[in-house]
């Protein structure tokens, strides 16, 4: 095994990526001295040329859009959490060479929503319905009880969404996005759209709501988790995830448990602080 050991995060594009920032904190937090990470700009085309270019040195790799699907073809194993939802965001190169995949997106979003007292929900909303909202369904498959909402913008969402829930063992109903702000009334809301989309809804929130998990994390907060702490509900941002899911991959890839969480996360709040 080389003294000398490399990872890094691939995806297109790539320079706003808190990776680098999260995986460095914790080598330094570990003493893992001989380590880095960087980040390089790949796309789906250019994903095969660079993976087979990696050498021994290589310990593994994080994956982000669109890459996420692409990787698999190339990989020797992938764990069954990555297979429930098609997505590697995780690759581990083991001592023997083999290229082993996972996802520590799902359990990642859970171990956030653990930290804050969110263990079981009866329901749950989820808004969107990307690659983000597969994910959120199986975090949710382990840990809602009842029916999720899935709010949406087109009957192919919908049906996408649906299949999902069948797939992952959820029961999953759709509704039109002009209802969305009825998600609210759930104890658990998980917003998975693009910046600005959930904007609109933000002077809906009223009353006492319950969890809002927003992902994005720049610009932060989001007019709608603003609206959702002003009214006294639990907010949980895209920086949340990314560190619970980052201390994941720090842990496979170095062998080294735990992670140093809170280390990670102050050097990403930092580097958010530092953002125009």
């Amino acid at each position: 095994m080389p003294s000398m050991r490399r990872a890094a995060v691939l995806g297109s594009p790539i320079a706003h990526s808190l990776s680098p920032v999260l995986h460095r904190a914790a080598y330094a937090a570990l003493g893992l001295d001989g380590w880095s990470y960087d980040r390089f700009e790949v796309d789906e085309a250019g994903l095969p040329e660079f993976v087979a270019g990696l050498d021994g040195s290589w310990a593994g790799l994080s994956l982000t859009m669109p890459l996420k699907r692409a990787i698999i073809p190339l990989l020797d194993e992938i764990s069954d959490t990555a297979a429930s939802v098609e997505a590697v965001n995780t690759v581990v190169f083991t001592e023997d060479g083999r290229r082993v995949g996972d996802n520590t997106d799902i359990p990642g979003l859970i171990a956030a929503l653990r930290e804050r007292g969110v263990e079981k929900v009866e329901s749950a909303a989820v808004l969107g319905a990307g690659a983000t909202a597969s994910s959120a369904l199986a975090a949710l498959a382990r840990i809602c009880a009842g029916p999720v909402t899935a709010y949406v913008r087109s009957e192919a969402r919908a049906d996408e969404m649906r299949g999902w829930g069948e797939r992952l063992g959820v029961d999953v109903r759709t509704a039109d996005w002009g209802s969305a702000a009825e998600a609210f009334a759930s104890p658990l809301v998980i917003a998975t759209t693009p910046a600005g989309t959930t904007d609109d809804l933000a002077p809906a929130v009223s009353g006492a709501p319950g969890t809002l998990f927003d992902v994005l994390y720049h610009p932060w907060p989001t007019p709608l988790a603003a609206a959702w702490s002003a009214q006294g509900g639990t907010v949980l941002g895209g920086l949340d995830l990314l560190v619970h899911q980052a201390v994941l991959q720090v842990e496979r890839m170095t062998g080294r448990a735990p992670a140093p969480l809170e280390a990670m996360r102050r050097a990403g709040t930092e580097a958010l602080a530092s953002q125009p």
